[in-house]
């Protein structure tokens, strides 16, 4: 493994991501280079240089303030991919306020839940999305402001403020100062699956963003000239919106996102018709461009540089990906909590089934349960060391889990994994039972706290099922109430109605009784080898 130069971090008493991503480039060359380009498939293509997005943002904050919206308030976003997306989550941290990216996906029970957690103040969505969200959310105490991208042709706000993002935007004439946030303010608020049933906030500093920086220099191999970044996932996923947003338009460079058709051969077709030279995804995908299409290297001239987190990256579509296209797909490895910290530089040679090498800047020990170093090849927890400016501040509304997580000058991660001889990591996976799925990571508690709502279910279990190589998906295990008659397309149609659909279970098990530990804890991992009763 090569020597990299010793890091050192540089971060200032005040710092804002929203700034650092917009305004920071106005009066140089990059103001009116393309900063983001959103090809919807129904919308068509849209699309802003630096300094539209700058002037965009500052209105925003701008609006902000006249709706009474201090700094530290949420704001919530359940929109698609789209400018509007961008504008709303770096200016709602232009104002000090805190940004709450959620999933177009997810349910309105799932979404009223997200809305009451954060005390959001202001929702910024889709007319279609609000007519499915009203009825849940007018009650809410906090939320006093409904922003809407489209039209107000839906249904009126009892008790809330419903208003035309666009026409409030354009009404807003001479665009105030951003606030003045410190480094370690809070900046934005994404939740994530967790251990309990219900999904938990994970709070960052907009110090951040500068905690990316080692990922920005060894493993996006971002160059002089301007860079396209294209990546295929959505904005509301911590891996979009830091290599997908905040990552390339700190460092000036055009970022590219769809809306629309998830078919893999859009992928290529989008590299070639915007010259992306950056492209970025899960590993499931790229194995679903290799299957599904006959692209090749001459189908996509500009792409130089290819990215994949999420999940593990088989050997078997490395070398595929490479005899195909020419080039390899370089794996990072990180969390909600903390971003990505480990990775393939490209200057390192690339080792398939491992994770990467911890990037310079980040000091991540593998731990046992003693809180000592594991020798190497030996199993531990990853834990980055307490003074990362990648880590959250805190866990939000969660004290104890805050606590727990930290101890003395650590963070412990919750994942596993060994090292080799040359300082390659070996990714083992968590210890909370969190299932892998297409890319996802979901709570099996949060799925089996909506299935036990169920009428006719007295018990329940979630767990991952491998149904091909590499394929995860999630399976349920149901114990129906005495006396009653549950279907697995019932159980399924459900789930569909109120989880997100890559929470809903696609198998479901009606067995008699769950095996369990001595102490009554679901074996989960028995599950896999049941039965239908």
């Amino acid at each position: 493994m090569p020597a990299f130069p010793p890091w050192i971090w540089d971060i200032p008493e005040h710092f804002n991501i929203g700034v650092a991503c917009t305004d920071a480039h106005l009066g140089t060359p990059v103001e009116e280079r393309i900063a983001v380009i959103c090809d919807d498939d129904h919308r068509g293509d849209r699309q802003a240089t630096f300094g539209e997005l700058a002037l965009a943002t500052s209105r925003f904050a701008q609006l902000l303030r006249g709706l009474g919206i201090d700094a530290g308030e949420r704001v919530l976003i359940r929109l698609p991919n789209c400018l509007e997306y961008a504008t709303v989550f770096l200016g709602a941290m232009k104002r000090g306020a805190i940004p709450v990216p959620t999933s177009i996906l997810l349910t309105a029970d799932e979404i009223l839940f997200l809305a009451r957690d954060s005390g959001a103040r202001a929702l910024v969505t889709t007319n279609a999305a609000w007519r499915e969200l009203h009825a849940s959310l007018e009650a809410l105490g906090a939320l006093t402001h409904v922003l809407l991208i489209d039209d107000l042709s839906g249904p009126a706000a009892t008790g809330l403020q419903l208003a035309d993002l666009h026409g409030a935007l354009a009404a807003v004439a001479a665009p105030g100062p951003p606030h003045s946030t410190r480094a370690d303010d809070p900046a934005y608020l994404v939740y994530t699956s967790g251990t309990t049933s219900y999904p938990k906030g994970v709070l960052h500093a907009h110090r951040a963003l500068l905690g990316h920086l080692p990922a920005a220099r060894y493993w996006f191999d971002f160059r002089p000239g301007g860079d396209r970044v294209l990546h295929s996932g959505k904005y509301n996923w911590t891996y979009v919106l830091g290599t997908g947003l905040m990552d390339p338009l700190y460092r000036g460079v055009t970022t590219i996102v769809h809306d629309g058709s998830t078919d893999a051969a859009i992928w290529p077709r989008l590299i070639a018709k915007h010259g992306a030279t950056i492209f970025i995804g899960v590993p499931t995908l790229y194995r679903q461009i290799l299957e599904k299409t006959r692209c090749s290297v001459a189908d996509v001239p500009t792409l130089r540089h290819c990215m994949s987190a999420g999940e593990s990256l088989s050997a078997e579509v490395l070398a595929a990906w490479r005899e195909r296209f020419g080039q390899n797909i370089y794996e990072g490895l990180g969390m909600t909590e903390c971003s990505y910290y480990i990775s393939q530089p490209r200057a390192c040679e690339i080792r398939p089934g491992a994770a990467g090498i911890v990037q310079p800047g980040h000091d991540v020990r593998l731990l046992d349960a003693d809180r000592r170093e594991v020798a190497v090849g030996d199993e531990g927890m990853l834990c980055v060391r307490r003074s990362d400016p990648g880590l959250l501040l805190r866990y939000w509304n969660r004290p104890a889990e805050t606590a727990a997580a930290f101890d003395g000058d650590w963070f412990f991660t919750g994942d596993y994994g060994r090292l080799d001889p040359d300082g390659h990591l070996w990714f083992l996976g968590r210890k909370d039972d969190l299932i892998n799925t297409f890319g996802y990571r979901v709570s099996p508690h949060e799925i089996e706290r909506v299935l036990k709502d169920h009428p006719d279910v007295a018990d329940c279990a979630a767990v991952g099922t491998e149904v091909s190589p590499r394929k995860i998906v999630v399976a349920a295990y149901i114990v129906p109430r005495a006396g009653a008659s549950v279907h697995a397309d019932d159980v399924i149609a459900y789930a569909r109605a109120h989880l997100a659909s890559y929470k809903a279970p696609r198998i479901v098990h009606v067995v008699d009784d769950l095996p369990r530990t001595r102490n009554g804890k679901v074996l989960r991992r028995a599950l896999t080898g049941a039965r239908p009763a």
